[in-house]
């Protein structure tokens, strides 16, 4: 019974662990995140919780973020021309 639960609880903080903040709990990533900028074109901003979360919690978390593109921050939306009367 002891070992069940130790084995139960080391699984826990492997997973726990092996997740990183961003793609956890960043949402879905959209495709002006997964997008490198053009040369000249503004640079993609950094999500700065999930950078910081990263780094206290677990710092190989960051190469997924990087690698998923979850560390990005989500594109604003374009905003729709108005109707004039």
């Amino acid at each position: 019974m002891k070992k069940s639960i130790l084995k139960f609880v080391v699984l826990l903080f492997i997973a726990v662990s092996m997740s990183s903040c961003a793609t956890v709990f960043g949402g879905r990533v959209g495709t002006c995140q997964r997008v490198k900028p053009s040369a000249g074109s503004p640079s993609r901003q950094i999500r700065a919780g999930a950078l910081i979360a990263d780094i206290l919690l677990f710092w190989p978390g960051l190469i997924v973020d990087f690698a998923t593109c979850s560390i990005y921050k989500p594109c604003d939306p374009k905003p729709t021309a108005s109707l004039k009367k």
